[in-house]
């Protein structure tokens, strides 16, 4: 971003946790920005990387307590009209960040503004995404959305049918790269640090919705996520806990324990079906929702 004055309208904020080999990509595709990394206990070398390459950006050593612990650390020591969360495997194409902040200040109405997601081939990544329920959780985990992955309804968790081409509004975009708007950040609240890893972006755009905000997905900017990087698809179980806190604090107890026994025939279903390490995966999270109520592997 060439505008000073732009420049200082926005900080990025950017977690790690053994971020290589992409925080490097990552960290210079923010140029001119004020950078804040929050690393949760790298082993990998990252945090000597950041020091030599980039010694300009704070770098925060903390505790892992989780990415939105993360992500509230380092949006306490920003200041200016926008955040940028960025994760530390995406970084952005050309002047994004600029093209972002143009936009949402002619969106007043918006909280959060997501650019168009990439894979490294260049390839679209579907990054809009649909509230968790009941009805949408059985179409993911017992594999209905494959009938007609383009259908609202039977795909409503990955909103199937979104046009990733114009500016429209959304439940809520992937928490690779949002651009999240500080008036709507001092109304709503920061992260609810009770997510660990997945769906805490889930959480705050719900809540940023319910607070009246909008969030819009804008493709006229654009951002490469690798996905997966940090966590290698380790914390199946993980994401399970966070379908069931949203559950949980949004729809009420009862529909949680609802969804944990959807998710438990489910998961039993697919360990029948997969053999190896994905059959394996699955039965120990169907072991693990099988292992308590709602409330109780919550407060684990």
């Amino acid at each position: 971003m060439a505008n000073g004055a732009r420049a200082r309208d926005v900080a990025a904020v950017v977690v790690t946790y053994d971020a290589l080999p992409w925080i490097e990509a990552c960290l210079e595709s923010l140029g001119g920005a004020r950078v804040v990394v929050v690393d949760n206990g790298s082993s990998d070398g990252t945090v000597a990387l950041i020091r030599e390459r980039f010694p300009e950006v704070e770098l925060v050593e903390s505790k892992n307590r989780g990415l939105a612990a993360g992500w509230n650390e380092g949006i306490r020591r920003t200041a200016g009209r926008y955040v940028l969360l960025l994760n530390s495997d995406a970084w952005l194409v050309g002047d994004a960040l600029g093209r972002l902040v143009t936009f949402a200040d002619r969106r007043p109405e918006a909280a959060v503004v997501g650019p168009r997601l990439l894979n490294q081939d260049g390839s679209l990544q579907r990054s809009v995404r649909g509230f968790p329920t009941l009805w949408r959780l059985a179409t993911e985990y017992f594999f209905l959305r494959k009938l007609a992955p383009r259908s609202a309804a039977l795909n409503g968790f990955y909103a199937g049918g979104f046009d990733h081409d114009e500016v429209r509004e959304a439940e809520f975009v992937m928490g690779a790269c949002m651009l999240v708007r500080r008036s709507a950040i001092d109304q709503v609240g920061l992260l609810d640090e009770d997510y660990f890893l997945f769906s805490e972006e889930t959480d705050w755009c719900y809540r940023f919705r319910k607070a009246g905000w909008q969030v819009l997905f804008f493709p006229g900017a654009e951002c490469v996520h690798v996905g997966g990087a940090s966590h290698g698809g380790r914390l199946y179980r993980e994401n399970l806990r966070g379908h069931l806190r949203f559950l949980w604090k949004h729809r009420g107890p009862r529909v949680a324990e609802r969804g944990r026994k959807l998710l438990l025939t489910a998961l039993r279903l697919r360990a029948r079906l997969f053999r190896g390490e994905r059959g394996r995966t699955y039965r120990e999270a169907a072991d693990w929702l099988a292992s308590g109520d709602v409330a109780e592997l919550l407060r684990r």
